[in-house]
């Protein structure tokens, strides 16, 4: 079997920044199995696969089937791996459509271009207030000694999100060194996937970003995942009602770095859009 199978580096306009996923495009579903085989060889934070709908082609179709895998477990959603999708179907599929519509397990999303960007249509996961002293020690293990403004959690993606105190300085949040094993110890209990560590942002700067964030997610086998799109969908719901604000321009300040553009919609979803490089493509065989 001979599989085509690129790789992208989403949110960002410059190689090797961003989030790297890798895309297989398949014509038939594959087995669970041989897709978490292919996830972990690529080792990667998501390797997305590409099914065709109604016979058509990946030039002309425009549903088709969307799964995401981390080298350890299926996701439910994915925002960068989605990206990377679109960017592999429009720009070098050419697919004809406007508009891509991918069947998930989080249902369908939808997917354009605009100019250089792609722009994601995605649910609205806006988290509730959370008590922080039933995770005293899990938050211990992830920012230390900086002071904390507000913990939240969102049961859909079950994600935490911490918001450090506004007094401090990006370079805080720059620096976070969480070791997995620790925060794999302090929360066992299977109800938290991830972790969302934001701070208010500068917007009368130039780019002006609303907000930054960095995140975390042992529990699925990626430490830290570098520009995270599904946290977005958290943090977007979150700033939306602290700023007052429909539409943000956020950056996720890892290491690789990679900025979105969020607009918050009065139907309850959230378009995501940001930019993606195509860097490598190659032949996967079997």
């Amino acid at each position: 079997m001979e599989i085509p199978i690129f790789t992208v580096d989403s949110f960002t306009n410059i190689p090797f920044k961003g989030n790297p996923a890798a895309v297989c495009l398949i014509e038939n579903e594959l087995r669970d199995d041989l897709c978490q085989s292919i996830a972990a060889e690529m080792n990667i934070s998501e390797t997305a696969f590409i099914t065709r709908r109604n016979s058509m082609d990946f030039s002309s179709g425009a549903r088709f089937g969307l799964r995401w895998f981390t080298p350890t477990t299926e996701m439910p959603l994915c925002g960068h791996a989605t990206l990377a999708s679109a960017a592999v179907l429009f720009y070098l599929k050419k697919n004809v459509n406007p508009v891509i519509v991918f069947e998930t397990r989080s249902g369908e999303l939808y997917v354009r271009q605009d100019e250089e960007s792609l722009i994601m249509d995605f649910p609205l996961n806006t988290p509730n207030p959370q008590d922080q002293h039933e995770i005293k020690d899990l938050l211990k293990a992830i920012v230390g000694d900086i002071p904390i403004q507000d913990v939240c959690f969102n049961p859909t993606t079950r994600n935490l999100l911490i918001r450090l105190a506004d007094t401090c300085d990006r370079s805080e949040l720059m620096s976070l060194k969480p070791e997995a094993e620790a925060l794999l110890k302090n929360e066992s209990t299977g109800k938290i996937k991830g972790v969302i560590v934001t701070m208010k942002g500068a917007p009368s700067s130039q780019p002006g970003y609303d907000f930054y964030s960095r995140y975390f997610s042992p529990w699925v086998g990626v430490l830290e995942d570098p520009v995270c799109g599904s946290a977005h969908t958290v943090l977007a719901g979150y700033w939306s009602e602290k700023q007052n604000k429909k539409k943000m321009l956020a950056y996720q300040c890892s290491r690789r770095g990679g900025e979105l553009g969020l607009e918050v919609r009065d139907d309850g979803r959230v378009n995501i859009s940001g930019r993606a490089q195509i860097i490598l493509q190659g032949t996967l065989k079997i």
